[in-house]
């Protein structure tokens, strides 16, 4: 499906086909740096996922530069983009004027035109957020209010009574009903985002892992490596690289490795890298049952996430999650190429059983399944609050033409198109 069209992607495909892991010199040896194949490209996205994929699609579609977008993995979206509860989000829980409520605000009014426009599967089935004690109850009027603060629309309080009409299975004392939340068919809309982009002359580059780079003349160089070529290196050597990029315009929208990229790129200054942080969130489905929810049903916020929460997929499969697991130990090749474990351990089950029953107690015993799980890239760990969105630009880092993203969790599945609006504006201005 996805071709080399143009002399870098047949470079780039040329030169990863059958790549073998020679023991090679440093890549920061000069002598090494100055053999090694480079390309000029116009614009350079690194990662496949769907705020990458979004962002080359602004770039070709609506500014008309010339794309090219590279992944380790081989296909897009393999990441965090396809392992997460595809929730189109309204923008109620983030700070007021941080970028994940305006993002979220802005990328779900994209999101639904998008969607509408393009035949996305996706529907706008609502939200309530439950608060199943009284002690809950200020911090969902907190909620609300948030929430408003926003700008999103339709938000309404109910008593216990009313959402347990909407949701008879719902044990809760006040709800918040947010009708503008809804889900989508993750896939089928990175389908339509590279499609769009492709035909726009983006081209992608899978199994081609960024390894470093370095900044020459004020201009960033990306070193590029197939990626079977890294995927059994040890660190007792540096990586090599098999080929030098030199884009005008870089987007480090890795995700998960962003920023484990940025620290390999030589010439950045020190200390503008955020420290990353990793957790891990499983789902279990509720299989051969009829959902008993018709909405989506949200606890009140939990320190990492947003609670063990109910979503349905477009075929009313419900499922329940995501939990919270930190993990540590990450270094940059796992993160590279997404080796984390992803594995849904069925005794995981016994943490979910108490949390959901909290707001749905005729939740039998024995009636979950594993279903799947994702890594959050977080920029905080654990006691240490939440913290916003980081688009990092030359204001920044001074480095002309490169935008880091990094810590793109949830939201970022519903503030992609804003993300990349920012990010286009940010680079062309």
């Amino acid at each position: 499906m996805m071709k080399p069209i143009n002399s870098i992607t047949k470079t780039v495909f040329q030169k990863f086909k059958n790549v073998s892991n020679p023991r090679k010199p440093p890549f920061s040896s000069s002598s090494i740096l100055e053999s090694i194949p480079r390309e000029k490209v116009d614009c350079l996205v690194i990662g496949a996922g769907i705020v990458g994929i979004a962002v080359a699609k602004e770039l070709s579609v609506n500014h008309g530069r010339q794309v090219l977008v590279v992944d380790s993995a081989p296909i897009f979206g393999t990441g965090t983009s396809s392992r997460n509860s595809e929730v189109i989000h309204a923008g109620i829980y983030y700070p007021t004027n941080s970028l994940k409520a305006s993002f979220c605000v802005r990328g779900k009014e994209l999101l639904y035109k998008y969607c509408k426009d393009h035949e996305i599967p996706h529907k706008q089935i609502g939200k309530l957020i439950v608060a199943t004690g009284l002690s809950e109850v200020p911090r969902l009027s907190a909620l609300m209010t948030r929430g408003v603060q926003n700008g999103v629309e339709g938000l309404r309080m109910m008593e216990g009574y009313e959402a347990t009409t909407l949701e008879p299975e719902l044990q809760c004392v006040k709800a918040l009903w947010s009708p503008s939340s809804g889900i989508v068919d993750s896939h089928s809309l990175m389908l339509s985002l590279v499609g769009e982009a492709e035909s726009h002359g983006t081209t992608f580059s899978y199994n081609t892992a960024v390894i470093g780079g370095h900044i020459e003349g004020n201009q960033v160089q990306i070193h590029v490596s197939g990626s079977n070529a890294i995927a059994n290196w040890n660190g007792s050597f540096e990586l090599d690289s098999e080929l030098i990029l030199i884009p005008k315009l870089v987007v480090n929208s890795a995700g998960l490795s962003a920023p484990a990229i940025a620290k390999r790129l030589k010439g950045l200054p020190d200390g503008i890298i955020p420290a990353s942080h990793y957790a891990r969130g499983c789902y279990f489905t509720l299989p051969n049952t009829k959902s008993p929810f018709k909405h989506l049903i949200y606890p009140i916020p939990e320190v990492g996430g947003l609670g063990v929460h109910v979503t349905l997929d477009l075929n009313g499969q419900v499922k329940f999650g995501p939990d919270v697991e930190w993990i540590k130990g990450i270094d940059d090749i796992p993160s590279f190429l997404n080796m984390f474990d992803y594995s849904v351990h069925e005794d995981r089950a016994n943490q979910f059983y108490p949390a959901i029953r909290n707001y749905y107690p005729g939740l039998k015993d024995g009636s979950l399944e594993p279903g799947y799980a994702g890594i959050r890239p977080k920029l905080s760990g654990p006691e240490e609050g939440p913290t916003d969105f980081v688009v990092q630009g030359e204001d920044v880092h001074g480095i002309c033409g490169l935008v880091n993203l990094f810590g793109i969790e949830s939201p970022g599945l519903t503030s992609s198109m804003a993300i990349a609006e920012h990010v286009a504006a940010k680079l062309l201005k």
